[in-house]
């Protein structure tokens, strides 16, 4: 039965990606990076995010998308979104590299948040976005690092437990050739987006990260539509306030070190429901016709 639910999922997360990636393509003005982040992030989570997909970034009408996406909380959708797009997969190509090489787990939980952070910081915030900081990599790098940091230790503090107590409980999940494995990377991707999800809220608040808006605002060095409605100017009536931090480095020193407990907090409760110190060589990926342990 665990199977058969398993096929049935990854038909519907067939038919999601194909619809939003039809649908970005063909209707929403959304950057492109953020088309291929719904796509990828709607690989991994489903219909689960085709759905969020259509209720938060899904254009209602022509030229409403920026109306559309303004409210704060599909900006700090939009913010997950792409976050995860590039976390989760440096985290699953990670895991399935370190299958290989049969790793032990705490080995595999490492390079996974190595890669995966490198690869949503370097690839998906600098390197995408580079032209709304001016067209500087080196600079898209320095000002992406801290808020993609923050959201990884969110992204891994929720797929961590899901990872590790799963597939404590059945081997077989631990082999990229089977197809309990994706299952257990689909999961844990939808556990660490709601982890990120109040992590990016605050960051979109304050302005660290962007949200969600149309390519010609955000494209070349716009601002999102979250600051649209701000006040042109400062009171003082020289700066604008989009450009002033709206946070205080005690802020942000506090909402490192909950991200640092949550991700401590991962590994915990992994360390208390799973094995750490596992390795995929001590199982054997199951045959055809051969039984297996339920997850």
């Amino acid at each position: 039965m665990l199977d058969f639910a398993i096929v049935v999922w990854f038909v519907l997360t067939a038919v999601s990606a194909a619809y939003v990636a039809w649908d970005s393509v063909t209707n929403n003005p959304e950057l492109r990076v953020m088309k291929w982040g719904w796509l990828l992030v709607t690989l991994y989570t489903g219909p689960i995010g085709a759905a969020v997909y259509v209720l938060s970034c899904q254009e209602p009408m022509k030229a409403t998308h920026a109306d559309f996406v303004r409210p704060l909380w599909k900006q700090a959708v939009g913010s997950t979104i792409h976050c995860l797009a590039g976390d989760a997969t440096g985290i699953i190509l990670a895991a399935a590299v370190s299958s290989a090489l049969g790793l032990v787990m705490w080995h595999d939980l490492i390079a996974e948040y190595t890669i995966g952070f490198a690869f949503g910081l370097l690839v998906f915030q600098a390197l995408f976005m580079r032209e709304m900081l001016g067209g500087s990599y080196a600079k898209a790098v320095r000002v992406s690092f801290m808020p993609e940091w923050l959201s990884m230790n969110a992204v891994m503090a929720g797929m961590i437990p899901v990872m590790v107590v799963l597939m404590s409980r059945d081997m077989a999940a631990m082999h990229p050739g089977s197809p309990r494995f994706w299952a257990v990377m689909s999961l844990a991707t939808l556990a660490g987006a709601v982890m990120a999800y109040p992590v990016n809220v605050w960051l979109v608040a304050v302005g660290l990260k962007h949200g969600m808006g149309t390519s010609n605002v955000l494209g070349k060095g716009g601002h999102a539509p979250s600051a649209e409605s701000l006040p042109a100017q400062h009171p003082a009536g020289h700066v604008a306030v989009a450009a002033l931090p709206r946070y205080t480095r005690p802020q942000l020193a506090a909402v490192s070190l909950v991200s640092l407990l949550a991700l401590g907090g991962g590994v915990l409760v992994g360390g208390l429901g799973g094995f750490l110190t596992m390795a995929p060589s001590a199982a054997v990926a199951p045959m055809a016709g051969q039984p297996h342990s339920g997850m």
